[in-house]
């Protein structure tokens, strides 16, 4: 077969309409074999002409679409060096835009002697057991496709997993359920769009695998956190077929979602891989340049730095690592039109030696980069590396997940004593961790459960863990043994626990809705969606994880499109800048005001006091009266937000006559009727009390009068 010297960059397989460039870079390998497959799994073996700095390429004539192959590559093999090339191995290539298949757990996937150490090379062929790269069309009828670029201020995100929340929705074509076109379908556009979300935080869609010892014990990698391919759309998610159709099923689903004006954000796994360990098996950037991919000890390069938990840490500081991140990173939004990325595990992204560092390469490629500083960058701020807990202390232009804000809110409504200065600096925006580097309230993307850990149905629910199905005796996840004061664990019939714990529900969904800052609803939390008490549901590729779209409950569900509702129509809740705590100009009313449950301002010692479950807080429409981002004129009405964790009902004196007149309640978390946005409400009581139900909310609104 006939090939040309070609080019060095792109990287990857490029196909041009004539033929296909490849290039593939290896700084260790003395020999690079570039692999092609048949339909039966014949190979014919080309070796790549050139070698231009440290990428090899070459170009054939007549390779197009569809194309399967692979690589081989000849170096070193001393793995006490941490060089661990070994040709026998078939290995993927990081820039493949499509994979087809899966690994088959043989024992010529590892490239050591399974059942001896990893220093003794084995010289089995992997490739019968070996999935495919593609090479796949870029030309997409993208044609009227406009990205919605929803402002921070007004974005409500949504995590959610393509496959369960579509597997089971009876309105999709049993074609669609678990595929991205599912997730694109009318009848999952319409939920979203009738919820009032803005965008889909998809959990992992890189190309992934199901780990052998999940295999073993019949189970799966259901979350998708074991990446092998960072440009290639998860291949099972895909309802067209794996030679490159997952590509093209995926654009159609971001254009769809993108014109019913819904964002798409994707949740990117850049720390580590799943090759694992030393002892792990060789499925491409290991048998590539293992010491150039992965951070390996410095006294002992055979055994790796592992900063995630999961064997491996890539290596940030290498160059060509950082090109294909930012490579992917520019793929998925120039070719796959995303809108925004959440980045797991983003401090171990962050370390330059051993320390995390936040001015390290990587961010600061970021700052500088045209295309990817422009969208929405999300950061899990934290890792399993000593150090790396970094809420608050990520770059300017970030959003972070904010742990602290899901710890603060569960420990109120759980009723634990804690300070109440905390939970109002969650409540408005968290200014104490981001407003001191510039930042605005959106830095904080606030969140009560994620998926790693138990729905909110679950968490009012139960006070242990029952992680039983994972196969590792309960001992895996996290362990919350903290009473929820909900009465019996799971199921039940009991009338005064199942109303508990819708309240529950709704105080922890209104605190989140009301909140400044950015809120991230679990998908499912919403219909009280149950995984039965599993905390740690990675491996449950099964009805446990999937949306049950026959059992949803539909007061919650109705609670919750009523309260998005609330926080859309009304931009007090949703400011673009922080609260001053000071008198608004022309008025000798400040812009927010916490108040005692007899109406006084809260003093510092009513602040520290750690027993105290109970107060009020005042947010004057007048603060957001200016021009909005299309140049409306914004105004709102004032509104008072009552929290009440104490264990009994508790009386609530009203804020003073300057503070608003007419009151009228929208909302009470001890019902389960959705908030009343267009109706006067239910007209407070004349005596200037309320009463306020033990563990709930209410919100009450005044009219802000006319200048």
């Amino acid at each position: 077969m006939q090939i040309w010297p070609g080019k060095s960059y792109p990287l990857g397989a490029a196909y041009d309409g004539a033929g296909t460039n490849f290039a593939l870079f290896s700084e260790i390998g003395t020999r690079v074999e570039l692999c092609l497959f048949d339909a039966a799994g014949n190979q014919q073996l080309v070796d790549l002409p050139e070698r231009t700095g440290f990428v090899w390429h070459g170009y054939l004539p007549g390779i197009g679409p569809g194309q399967r192959y692979g690589y081989r590559v000849h170096g070193p093999w001393a793995p006490e060096q941490g060089q661990r090339c070994n040709p026998a191995k078939l290995v993927l290539d990081p820039y493949a835009k499509a994979i087809e298949g899966h690994p088959r757990w043989d024992s010529a996937v590892y490239p050591y002697n399974v059942g001896g150490d990893d220093l003794a090379l084995s010289d089995s062929d992997s490739a019968p057991f070996m999935p495919r790269c593609v090479v796949t069309n870029p030309f997409f009828d993208w044609s009227d496709d406009r990205p919605p670029r929803t402002p921070w201020h007004g974005t409500i995100v949504y995590e959610v997993h393509v496959k369960g929340f579509t597997e089971r929705h009876p309105d999709i074509p049993p074609e669609q359920r678990g595929k991205y076109a599912g997730l694109g379908s009318p009848a999952a556009i319409e939920y979203l769009r009738g919820l009032g979300v803005t965008a889909v935080e998809l959990l992992p869609v890189h190309q992934f695998l199901h780990s052998q010892h999940l295999q073993e014990k019949k189970l799966r990698n259901y979350w998708g956190y074991d990446s092998i391919g960072y440009f290639a759309p998860h291949n099972e998610y895909s309802s067209r077929g794996q030679r490159g159709e997952q590509v093209q099923e995926f654009k159609q689903m971001v254009k769809d979602l993108h014109r019913a004006e819904i964002e798409v954000f994707l949740d990117v796994v850049y720390n580590h891989t799943c090759e694992g360990n030393h002892m792990g098996p060789m499925l491409s950037f290991k048998g590539i340049d293992n010491p150039a991919y992965y951070r390996l000890k410095a006294d002992e390069p055979r055994y790796y730095m592992d900063y995630t938990g999961t064997g491996n840490s890539l290596n940030m500081r290498n160059p060509y690592v950082l090109q294909l991140l930012m490579d992917s990173l520019r793929y998925w939004i120039q070719e796959m039109h995303v809108d925004g990325f959440r980045f797991d595990l983003a401090a171990a992204l962050a370390r330059g030696l051993h320390e995390v560092d936040r001015l390290s390469a990587f961010f600061d490629l970021i700052q500088q980069d045209p295309i990817v500083s422009r969208v929405k960058l999300i950061a899990e701020p934290w890792d399993v590396g000593e150090g790396g807990y970094q809420v608050g202390n990520f770059p300017p232009e970030w959003s972070e997940w904010n742990g602290k804000y899901r710890d603060t809110v569960r420990d109120y409504w759980r009723g634990q004593d804690s300070k109440l200065g905390e939970f109002a600096y969650r409540f408005t925006g968290s200014s104490d961790l981001y407003a001191q580097s510039a930042r605005r309230p959106h830095a904080s993307i606030n969140f009560i459960t994620a998926h790693d850990g138990f729905t909110l149905r679950d968490l009012v629910s139960y006070n242990d863990k029952h992680n039983e199905a994972n196969g590792e005796e309960n001992r895996d996840g996290t362990t919350d043994n903290r009473s929820w004061n909900c009465g019996a664990e799971g199921d039940t019939q009991d009338p005064a626990v199942i109303k508990l714990r819708g309240q529950q529900q709704r105080n922890f969904l209104t605190t989140l809705l009301l909140s400044q800052g950015v809120p991230m609803i679990v998908a499912g939390d919403e219909m009280g969606r149950t995984q039965g008490g599993n905390n740690n549901a990675y491996c449950q590729d099964n009805e446990i994880s999937w949306h049950d779209w026959q059992h949803v409950d539909q007061s919650l569900l109705d609670f919750a499109r009523a309260l998005i509702r609330l926080r859309r129509e009304h931009p007090i809740f949703r400011r673009r800048g922080w609260f001053q705590g000071r008198e608004l100009h022309g008025t000798d009313v400040k812009d927010l005001v916490w108040f005692t449950p007899e109406a006084k301002e809260m003093s510092e010692e009513d602040w520290q006091a750690g027993f105290a479950k109970s107060l009020g807080v005042f947010l004057h429409g007048e603060a957001i009266k200016r021009t909005g981002e299309h140049g409306e004129r914004l105004k709102d009405d004032n509104f008072y937000v009552i929290f009440n964790a104490h264990h009994e009902a508790l009386p609530f004196t009203l804020p003073p006559q300057q503070f608003g007149g007419r009151w009228t309640r929208v909302l009470d978390t001890a019902s389960d009727a959705p908030p009343e946005l267009r109706t006067r409400g239910q007209a407070a009581a004349a005596d200037g009390q309320i009463k306020v139900q033990a563990r709930s909310m209410v919100v009450l609104k005044s009219p802000l009068s006319e200048e």
